[in-house]
Order: C-alpha cells, then structure tokens, then sequence
C-alpha cells in the first residue's frame, strides 16, 4: 500500500531544491495546472432560470429604459 504525500511534506522537499529545480518543478506542473482550471471553469456555467425572480419590473420601467437606448 502506498503512502500519500501531504502539502506539507511536499513543501519540505521543495525547500531543498536548488532555485534551477524549483523553477523546473514549476515548469512541469504549470501547464497540468492550467488545463485542470480550464476544464474546471467550462464545466461552471451559471443559471438563468430564476434570475430575475424577486424583482418587479414594470412596463413603465421597460418604456422608460427603450426610451433611454
């Protein structure tokens, strides 16, 4: 069975590296850590259903704002 790494630890190693491997290290997983946070905001989209729930909009507020246009 395997052990898990903690952040910790992770960071612990990382301190240890030369400045040339940290910037490697960063290197590495930059682009995985981009392609993780596209996939992640595609996949948030926001609802409309009940957006404009609550309001109370009138006609003479929808004449009065295609007036202003």
């Amino acid at each position: 069975m395997e052990k898990s790494i903690t952040l910790s630890e992770i960071v612990e190693l990382t301190r240890q590296l030369s400045l040339v491997d940290k910037v490697r290290l960063i290197e590495e997983i930059a682009p995985q850590i981009e392609e993780e946070l596209k996939a992640a905001q595609s996949t948030q989209r926001t609802r409309l259903r009940g957006l404009w729930k609550g309001l109370d909009i009138t006609e003479q507020d929808i004449t009065d704002a295609r007036s202003e246009m």
